[in-house]
């Protein structure tokens, strides 16, 4: 199944045309908004080094899924 998405306004310029398998493996401040500084205390905190570690991180992976869970029970 072929699927688009306009990442443009989530990716810093520079990670803007790069494939999505590309931006997984990225840095994580690759995401507009993820300062060096955040990525620094990231990778600290939870070893997180790119976007596919921010989203498998077993944390934010659980925070999404109660929040979906929030979401669909309203």
């Amino acid at each position: 199944m072929a699927v688009s998405a306009d990442l443009d306004k989530q990716l810093d310029k520079a990670y803007e045309n790069l494939t999505v398998a590309e931006v997984l493996d990225a840095p994580v401040a690759a995401l507009a908004g993820v300062s060096e500084c955040d990525a620094e205390k990231l990778a600290a905190a939870f070893g997180i080094k790119t976007v596919r570690d921010l989203g498998t991180n077993n944390f934010f992976r659980l925070a999404a899924a109660l929040v979906e869970i929030d979401q669909s029970a309203k």
